[in-house]
């Protein structure tokens, strides 16, 4: 090998294709856009992604290119009293997708960067992760929770909500390409059993019988398995339905405070992972 191709062959080595995994959770997913925004203004870009739900949407528009303000912007635009109307048991999610359609035209394929959006298949209860296919359509099917959504059929199959078996996607992430991948759980701080109340156990009871997908034992534990770093800012205070303007930006502040507090780690375990990727 010549020295040329000895210093091309140590620079690859050394060089990490960083992915991101964006998890589901919501109206929560506005921490991503935080998370985003902290990222941007460390330099820290990703060249693969993946996510589950409003992460897939995330992850989807990141892989086309837009930033973190341009996603705040599209938020914005949203009329919330119309886009409300369509929001009832077994909706069906056409109006999401329309919404969606001039954003993320296409094919997932044509998008600038890998991207893989997880749904869980309805006949299997089985992940699934769509790297083809008409961009808003697989988004709407990677957020078609039960029983609030009707699943999404694509291809004559018909997917529900990522979360229930993949919700935070890193090991996805790794198929696709990335060497290095960070997750974002907007779920890591939930309340538990005993502290709901009466009504809220019984309403979980209900929703959990009507639902016709179930979480899998490993849905959340495989994304911390395979990812590299995981954030889990602390949503614990907020809920998947919190849509005011006030709720929202403050998750988006708490998604940002935690992605920019855990940067100088996340750098530190970057540069360990090149170190041993150059011993190779």
């Amino acid at each position: 090998m010549g020295f040329f191709a000895r210093i091309k062959s140590i620079f690859v080595r050394k060089r990490l294709v960083l992915g991101i995994a964006l998890g589901s959770g919501g109206a929560k997913g506005m921490a991503h856009l935080g998370a985003l925004k902290a990222f941007e203004e460390a330099g820290i870009s990703f060249g693969v992604i993946t996510g589950a739900s409003i992460g897939a949407i995330v992850g989807a528009l990141y892989a086309k290119g837009y930033s973190s303000a341009d996603m705040m912007g599209i938020v914005e635009s949203l009329n919330r009293k119309e886009f409300s109307k369509n929001l009832h048991p077994f909706a069906d999610l056409d109006f999401a997708e329309r919404f969606l359609e001039p954003y993320l035209e296409g094919d997932i394929s044509d998008l600038p960067k890998p991207f893989a959006a997880a749904v869980t298949e309805a006949k299997s209860n089985r992940s699934v992760m769509l790297r083809s296919g008409k961009i808003a359509r697989a988004l709407t099917a990677s957020a078609a929770i039960p029983p609030f959504f009707r699943g999404v059929e694509i291809d004559t199959v018909k997917y529900y909500d990522g979360a229930f078996s993949n919700a935070v996607p890193a090991d996805a992430c790794k198929e696709l390409g990335a060497d290095f991948v960070i997750g974002i759980d907007l779920a890591a701080f939930q309340r538990a059993e005993d502290e709901k109340g009466r009504f809220q156990r019984i309403l979980g009871s209900a929703i959990s019988v009507m639902t016709p997908v179930k979480y899998t034992e490993d849905c959340r534990s495989r994304g911390y398995a395979a990812a590299d770093y995981m954030l889990r800012p602390n949503l614990y205070n907020y809920s998947a339905t919190d849509v005011s303007h006030a709720s929202m930006d403050e998750m988006f502040e708490i998604g940002y405070k935690e992605a920019k507090a855990r940067i100088p780690e996340i750098k530190a375990a970057m540069k360990e992972k090149r170190r041993a990727r150059a011993k190779k």
